[in-house]
């Protein structure tokens, strides 16, 4: 039989244990929390810079002209496109369908080729979102899937 003393010893033992267990664990918390809190101060001040900027004056806030899509950089179709603009590769991309494609149209690792860039899957799918934004924007026709031909190609 064990003795009371070694009982009460193994006990307090296991009840140290515990309480560093626990002590490391309110450590992780505690880390956590401050970290929770860093963010949610971060978030916070974003609110009162952006509330601060939108109430200036006017002339400090600029509003995004025409109807573009939102995220997109291509212009809708009609809207006065020129050569300085941002997007100046955009007739280079309408050009290939217009230009050897005929009534057909061109598959996206057709287009690639036709404007020098490698066949490979990552410009073919770079050039397929880009077709499928002209598409939604009005200067070019998906006739079926993954083929495209140009509506208009806009002047340089």
């Amino acid at each position: 039989m064990a003795s009371v003393f070694g009982l009460l010893e193994a006990r307090e033992k296991r009840v140290r244990e515990e309480i560093a267990r626990l002590q490391q664990e309110a450590q992780r918390v505690q880390a956590a929390l401050g970290e929770a809190e860093r963010e949610l101060q971060r978030l916070v001040d974003a609110r009162v810079t952006v509330t601060e900027v939108l109430a200036g004056p006017p002339s400090m806030v600029t509003e995004p002209t025409g109807s573009a899509v939102t995220g997109s950089t291509v212009p809708p179709a009609g809207d006065g496109y020129g050569g300085d603009s941002p997007r100046a590769g955009l007739p280079r991309i309408l050009s290939v369908p217009e230009s050897e494609a005929g009534r057909e149209g061109k598959r996206c690792r057709q287009l690639a080729v036709g404007l020098g860039l490698e066949a490979i899957p990552a410009k073919v799918e770079g050039l397929r979102s880009k077709a499928k934004r002209l598409v939604e924007r009005g200067w070019a026709l998906q006739v079926r899937p993954g083929v495209f031909i140009a509506l208009a190609v806009p002047a340089v």
